[in-house]
């Protein structure tokens, strides 16, 4: 089984969760961020069907394979204290 981390960051003038080096939206407070990362993650355990899927990595080339639909990722969301 996969892991993957979202991390609670400031971005962008305001707060956004990441994972690895791909933001999510950018949101007005750490609070609204870090409830959508909690969110995603929930998201992230639901199994779906098995079906073909495409992405594109980060060099900008595309990718298709079959996505298990039972195979989810253990998710943590990674929160440092806003700061003063």
């Amino acid at each position: 089984m996969s892991h993957i981390r979202y991390e609670i960051v400031e971005h962008d003038g305001g707060w956004a969760y990441k994972l690895g080096d791909v933001f999510s939206e950018t949101h007005p407070t750490h609070e609204s961020a870090l409830a959508a990362a909690h969110a995603a993650a929930i998201r992230q355990s639901v199994s779906g069907e098995t079906r073909p899927i495409a992405y594109q990595d980060k060099s900008g080339r595309w990718h298709e394979e079959v996505a298990q639909g039972g195979d989810r990722p253990e998710v943590d969301v990674e929160d440092a204290p806003e700061g003063p």
